[in-house]
């Protein structure tokens, strides 16, 4: 405030335009609109160069996440509106050509917070100094693959890469993996950057999240921002779980849970659960491409809040280490419910988990058991 008066104290008023300061945190101005968005946009550049740019890499960033991932970035979505940024962006050589012509379509977009742009496709450049690393690149399963050949092609990308970040990347960077097997890419990540704490190395399962608080509010026919505390429970996979008994929603006779306004147990116990495991199948299937928009979207959330903070009474999703919480085994990397505060995560603590539950979390975490030993006996 200080600032903005400041500048408001020297800017000579037109005869049409008067200033009034009646207090240091109050000010009142009676101007022609021109003026008013001069003056704002004065105080967001002055407010903004408070700031250091962060470096954000993105992997894969040629492809559709990627392509839809960057702009969000640079438009202070994952990171607010007034943290600039650096855009560091990591392909393959053969997306080469259409990694600079991303590079090219963000100079032009003019975004003012974005203050630089990394375009390579050598690791060791992409990793140097970075703040924050979202993982989107992977390499996906094909028509006649074997499970095993797609993880032991992806262990060998995020053991590469992880030893890239140990050595180059900023001491507390903070690590989001996307591509899929997502939670076992964060495990294999976590092996081979040691010295990267285990809390600043998660996986995405906001998506999923998102997604249940979407058909949530579908269902009870009100605003996706009036649904909260959902919670995906395991594996970015099909065996996930997501659980809306400690969920609520606002409507206009109040703030009530969840299973109280939906009142079908039926359906939440089944095609709810259904629905938000294979969302990801049906926009392919519509689509005839894998989610994009959406996942971006959701990984500016994830880093968001992880950054910023939850809201007071909310909590979020998010693919984290365990440390033995709700029964689960130590060791992997699986979907909790979290908020998080300056900067830091923390596992939602002593929820009831009915029996119901407590068999989808386990038969997730089972997957992920077993996900854990393919990774290991392709390592070998």
């Amino acid at each position: 405030i200080s600032l903005r008066i400041d500048l408001l104290s020297r800017i000579s008023p037109s005869p049409h335009t008067h200033i009034y300061i009646h207090t240091r945190t109050h000010i009142i101005c009676k101007s022609t609109l021109p003026f008013l968005i001069i003056l704002y946009s004065l105080s967001l550049s002055f407010a903004t160069m408070a700031k250091n740019p962060l470096r954000v890499l993105v992997t894969g960033a040629a492809g559709q996440i990627g392509y839809a991932l960057v702009p969000m970035i640079a438009r202070g979505v994952m990171l607010g509106p007034d943290q600039p940024v650096i855009l560091h962006m990591l392909d393959i050589e053969p997306a080469a050509e259409a990694l600079k012509g991303v590079k090219m379509e963000l100079i032009d977009a003019a975004f003012p917070l974005l203050k630089g742009v990394v375009a390579t496709t050598d690791v060791v450049e992409a990793c140097k100094g970075v703040n924050i690393a979202v993982m989107v690149g992977g390499f996906p399963r094909k028509e006649g693959m074997e499970r095993k050949d797609v993880m032991s092609k992806n262990v060998s990308i995020y053991k590469a890469q992880a030893s890239a970040l140990e050595q180059h990347a900023a001491p507390d960077c903070k690590v989001l993996v996307v591509a899929n097997p997502a939670n076992t890419n964060a495990l294999i990540l976590k092996e081979f950057a040691p010295s990267i704490p285990e809390k600043n190395i998660t996986c995405l399962t906001r998506l999923d999240h998102n997604r249940a608080l979407g058909q949530i509010s579908e269902r009870l026919n009100v605003h996706v921002d009036d649904v909260k505390n959902v919670i995906i429970w395991g594996n970015h996979s099909s065996t996930q779980y997501p659980d809306v008994n400690h969920a609520a929603a606002t409507t206009t006779n109040g703030e009530k849970s969840v299973r109280e306004l939906v009142a079908n147990d039926n359906w939440l116990n089944t095609e709810f659960i259904t629905t938000v495991q294979q969302r990801g199948a049906a926009i392919i299937k519509a689509r005839k491409q894998s989610s994009a928009l959406s996942a971006a979207s959701s990984a500016c959330d994830h880093i968001r809040n992880w950054v910023l903070g939850t809201p007071k009474g909310m909590w979020v999703s998010m693919g984290v280490y365990s440390d033995g919480s709700y029964g689960i085994q130590p060791g992997l990397v699986y979907s909790f419910p979290v908020t998080c505060e300056k900067g830091e995560w923390s596992i939602v603590q002593g929820l009831k988990v009915d029996e119901f539950s407590r068999a989808k979390m386990d038969a997730t975490a089972k997957e992920l058991i077993e996900e854990k030993s393919l990774a290991y006996s392709c390592l070998n």
